[in-house]
């Protein structure tokens, strides 16, 4: 009897060890406004405008014993485009740019993470103007830890540059404008 009941404790001993823990589910705070997604651009060569999208959704997974296994998705709508002008918006909305009624939707996807230290990088792909392309975007861990609602909250922020004719647009804005950089500020609550 006594062996049975060892053996039983054993097997359950093992049983707990080997689970792997599973990763943590976040939703990205975007309706507490504790997230961002933005772009700047250079205007002319002479100075940077900056814009963002007002309407996005998403949500990353995160285990801190196993970082390398991060995922992230996040769906943009275009026409929440807000560059703080409205004629440069509706500009920006049509078809010499985003082209918000052809493609109102821009979304990236994770296909892997690498995390080093405080830092880490993010690979994935984009889709924007209905182009599917790679891209990586340098990240960097902000924080963890419980809010004061009783929820726990983890962040990061990153960016990346990307070509736009990459991406089909072709409005010529001059040779100093042929990359814009987005910059993403990520509050996750865990679910």
């Amino acid at each position: 009897m006594m062996k049975k009941s060892l053996f039983s404790s054993l097997v359950l001993a093992l049983a707990v060890v080997a689970t792997p823990v599973a990763a943590e589910d976040y939703v990205i705070d975007t309706k507490g406004a504790h997230a961002s997604v933005q772009f700047k651009i250079k205007h002319l060569g002479y100075s940077w405008l900056y814009g963002r999208f007002n309407t996005f959704v998403g949500e990353f997974s995160y285990d801190e014993k196993q970082p390398n296994s991060a995922k992230i998705s996040v769906t943009i709508d275009t026409a929440s485009l807000d560059s703080n002008h409205a004629e440069r918006d509706k500009h920006l909305r049509g078809s010499d740019f985003f082209d918000v009624k052809k493609y109102p939707r821009a979304k990236f996807v994770s296909t892997s993470y690498k995390e080093m230290g405080e830092k880490g990088e993010l690979k994935g792909i984009l889709t924007l103007r209905g182009v599917t392309k790679p891209v990586t975007i340098a990240v960097n861990q902000i924080g963890a830890g419980d809010d004061p609602w009783g929820g726990f909250r983890r962040g990061f922020a990153g960016s990346t540059t990307i070509t736009l004719a990459d991406f089909g647009f072709t409005y010529n804005l001059g040779p100093a404008s042929r990359e814009a950089e987005i910059m993403l500020s990520i509050e996750g609550i865990r679910k």
